[in-house]
């Protein structure tokens, strides 16, 4: 079975300038070949559906790669420690040339009138995924003393105080317009 990311561009190439859109949802990495985050780390299961969307448009000495990548993605919230889910849709806007020159060093090659796409998508997908998720905007995160889940429940923790401050406690200041102590 041919892989979808392998798109025959010799036709494009010879027709300059031309356009072709390419549209097709694949396994993300159907052979294995990333090896899997640790379970703090943001990552997309190997099975999870990658839909591209591009149009490649042809030019002298290469392509155009233009569109959209989408891929679901997990990971644990920064606050709670929950597992969290989302989706990463990138713009995408890439060159393939048929050889690397020195402004040429990010863009992908044309191997045999054909043009690889999985570089492309794996890239761009991992590149958005973020390094701290948060399951809501407004997450509580977890009591750092009793370890509680504060988006569940509350508690009744006192932050400890600091022995190294505790004699500024009963420090006191001179309210001059009243002739007047107050505490701080």
């Amino acid at each position: 079975m041919a892989s979808p990311f392998l798109v025959p561009v010799a036709q494009l190439l010879r027709d300059v300038p031309s356009t072709y859109v390419v549209s097709f949802e694949a396994p993300f990495d159907e052979a294995h070949e990333f090896a899997p985050r640790g379970p703090a780390e943001t990552d997309v299961f190997a099975e999870a559906t990658l839909k591209v969307r591009l149009t490649l448009q042809s030019f002298s000495g290469g392509l155009r790669a233009k569109g959209k990548v989408e891929a679901p993605w997990h990971g644990v919230c920064r606050r709670c420690s929950v597992p969290v889910l989302g989706v990463s849709l990138v713009s995408v806007d890439e060159r393939f040339v048929d050889e690397r020159g020195p402004e040429d060093e990010e863009a992908y090659l044309i191997e045999n009138d054909f043009v690889d796409l999985a570089p492309l998508a794996h890239d761009a997908i991992f590149l958005d995924l973020p390094l701290a998720p948060l399951c809501r905007e407004d997450c509580q995160g977890l009591c750092p003393y009793c370890g509680i889940d504060r988006n569940e429940a509350s508690c009744d923790c006192q932050v400890p105080l600091d022995p190294r401050w505790a004699t500024l406690d009963g420090l006191r200041f001179m309210d001059f317009t009243s002739d007047e102590s107050k505490e701080v």
